[in-house]
């Protein structure tokens, strides 16, 4: 069956672990590019935007409520806040609004002494956020480190949801595809957001979610979901796992010609990150059906 096409008539809400699970490669990603601790970037983001679910994070992609402010050229966003119709800025997708909130502490002065701090001071950088003047809230720091330690959020500091091999460096060589980088094409009629990756609509496994629901849901056939995803029918839906609505491609965009694997990955990972059928994925680098590799190992993609 073909996808029906959709409009919004809801919005799926996301747990704060879907949050985390989502945009924690970005937070790390910007931790290493504006010393700015992973785990602040996060718990920033899950208390400004109410975990992604605020209607200036769905409608504008700014999960960090900063305002226009002088010189900001770019789209905006007006909602009342402190003051009635305020301007909020707008942004093409979530990851351009992590890159504006690195780029707001590091590039505003006031904010100059918290890079004075270990970049695993979580506490230090909160209260010191308080002091420079991030929020008018007294209690913001208290709610930040609260944060942080419900969700164990300094795990991320030391940048170990991520780990790069050496030969990734190598020109045409991958690491894995953060869920971040898929681009939003749609949002379906349930309010659940479709994404893309190789050419190939997909969605991201959230709480409750079963075959027979999702079968329902977008109007295929249950076994479709497990025959696309390349699943046996012993598997379980996990949360933030990939499932994607249409068979996969034969071979992977021409921008990943290789992948280094990592820790963690697997043969059947590493098909849905690059969105490549898993048998394809054994043929092309002449492997036996089922073996998993070792990391380091450089796998084709195409």
């Amino acid at each position: 069956m073909a996808l029906a096409s959709s409009s919004l008539r809801g919005q799926t809400r996301i747990t704060t672990e879907e949050y985390i699970n989502i945009y924690k490669s970005i937070a790390i990603k910007k931790q290493k590019e504006y010393k700015i601790p992973a785990s602040i970037t996060l718990a920033q983001g899950i208390l400004e935007s109410g975990s992604g679910n605020s209607t200036l994070a769905r409608k504008a992609n700014n999960h960090f409520g900063i305002k226009c402010h002088k010189g900001w050229d770019g789209k905006t966003f007006h909602i009342d806040d402190d003051e009635a119709d305020e301007c909020f800025r707008k942004y093409k997708k979530a990851e351009d609004s992590y890159r504006d909130h690195s780029k707001f502490l590091t590039q505003r002065g006031r904010y100059s002494f918290l890079f004075e701090y270990k970049i695993t001071d979580y506490k230090s950088w909160a209260y010191g956020l308080k002091k420079a003047g991030y929020a008018t809230n007294p209690k913001y720091p208290q709610l930040l480190i609260k944060i942080i330690e419900k969700y164990n959020l300094q795990q991320y500091d030391k940048g170990r949801a991520t780990k790069t091999n050496k030969k990734q460096v190598e020109k045409g060589t991958s690491s894995a595809i953060s869920v971040s980088e898929f681009k939003h094409v749609d949002t379906w009629s349930s309010g659940r957001k479709i994404y893309e990756n190789n050419g190939k609509k997909l969605i991201i496994i959230t709480k409750g979610d079963t075959y027979w629901g999702l079968a329902e849901e977008f109007e295929i056939y249950s076994w479709q979901v497990r025959k696309y995803n390349d699943l046996k029918k012993d598997n379980t839906l996990q949360i933030g796992e990939i499932i994607y609505l249409e068979r996969k491609r034969r071979k992977a965009d021409k921008e990943f010609e290789f992948h280094t694997v990592t820790n963690g990955e697997t043969m059947h990972s590493i098909s849905q990150n690059f969105g490549i059928r898993l048998k394809r994925l054994y043929k092309i680098n002449n492997l036996p059906q089922g073996i998993q590799v070792e990391v380091g190992t450089k796998l084709k993609l195409r």
